[in-house]
């Protein structure tokens, strides 16, 4: 007997961001399969696909992001029910696609007696039944080595740098708002064949998001800047260094980054910000009440796409990027 077997790709989706996983559907041209989330009164999660995904390349899309009162614990908790329910329901491969991958902040021990969070969220999904990770812009390269599977690191970078040829012109300087983002910063100032600036800073120990900008190494004196970030979270960070950068003359000031999280008092602190526009994608969801005329969103849904695409085919992911993907 011979069988020629099909391979089918099942697409589904957490509830932490719904619309983009519906864009990355649209840009593959398919629809999300059916799957049925509900709380139970107690709190807890139950999932059951609508489908059979029998035999499925089942690819899982879930921001571990806060929205509302879902926490960025349920959303992690979530997407590890969604993996374990497809693995008890035969799907043959399980890939998690994490726009914006939670707990990546917490990938070392920077002081004794710390977790290192994001190698425990790997080794759950892991053990839930996924084989491969898919993620948007990691805090750090190191996390892919925590996934004992493949791992495709995707990068928003083409997304963000279209943006800025489009808006901004030619004569700009990039700028890494500290020396960890430097590497990043400076594949951004290639790409555009802009100069490179670094703005120092210092981390206030025992104290979580406090930091002091410092100085600035670069010549930023009536041009045109950008900070490249991953992530914006309080804003601390990002808005003093933009202060930085206009004491010493910049003629504007922007932020692109991957991921508006946004916690606190972010939203309040870019408002009065030195920063003419921040630019950011919606692997993390912006809701109403965080929209401010300062902050433009791009959809990232395109670059996911094209690497679930890729992972379907068994075709190459960093060729999407030209190697850009890398750290």
């Amino acid at each position: 007997m011979e069988l020629i077997t099909k391979k089918k790709l099942v697409l589904v989706a957490g509830r932490a961001n719904l619309g983009l996983a519906e864009e990355v559907a649209e840009a593959l041209h398919t629809e999300l399969d059916p799957v049925s989330i509900a709380d139970f009164a107690s709190g807890e999660i139950h999932c059951k696909y609508g489908n059979s995904i029998r035999g499925g390349d089942v690819f899982i899309i879930q921001s571990h992001c806060t929205s509302g009162d879902y926490s960025v614990n349920d959303a992690i908790m979530e997407q590890l029910i969604m993996v374990d329910a497809a693995k008890r329901a035969s799907a043959k491969r399980i890939s998690v696609v994490a726009p914006f991958y939670g707990y990546a902040r917490q990938d070392r021990k920077s002081e004794g007696r710390e977790p290192i969070t994001a190698k425990l969220i790997a080794d759950m999904f892991e053990t839930a039944g996924a084989k491969r990770m898919i993620s948007v812009d990691l805090h750090s390269g190191q996390i892919q080595g925590f996934f004992e599977g493949p791992v495709d690191h995707l990068t928003a970078m083409p997304v963000l740098v279209n943006w800025m040829k489009e808006n901004l012109g030619g004569d700009l300087v990039i700028v890494s708002p500290d020396a960890g983002r430097v590497k990043v910063a400076e594949r951004y100032a290639n790409t555009l064949g802009a100069d490179l600036a670094i703005v120092h800073k210092r981390r206030v120990g025992g104290l979580k998001n406090q930091v002091e900008a410092k100085e600035v190494v670069g010549e930023v004196q009536g041009r045109v800047c950008v900070l490249i970030d991953d992530m914006i979270d309080t804003a601390g960070t990002i808005v003093a260094a933009a202060e930085q950068l206009t004491e010493r003359g910049a003629s504007a000031v922007y932020c692109a980054a991957t991921h508006g999280v946004f916690s606190g008092p972010a939203i309040d602190r870019l408002k009065n910000s030195a920063f003419s526009k921040i630019v950011i994608t919606n692997t993390v969801p912006l809701p109403p009440e965080k929209q401010i005329d300062k902050i433009e969103v791009l959809s990232a849904a395109g670059i996911i796409a094209d690497a679930i695409d890729a992972v379907f085919e068994d075709t190459s992911v960093s060729r999407i990027f030209d190697g850009q993907n890398q750290n």
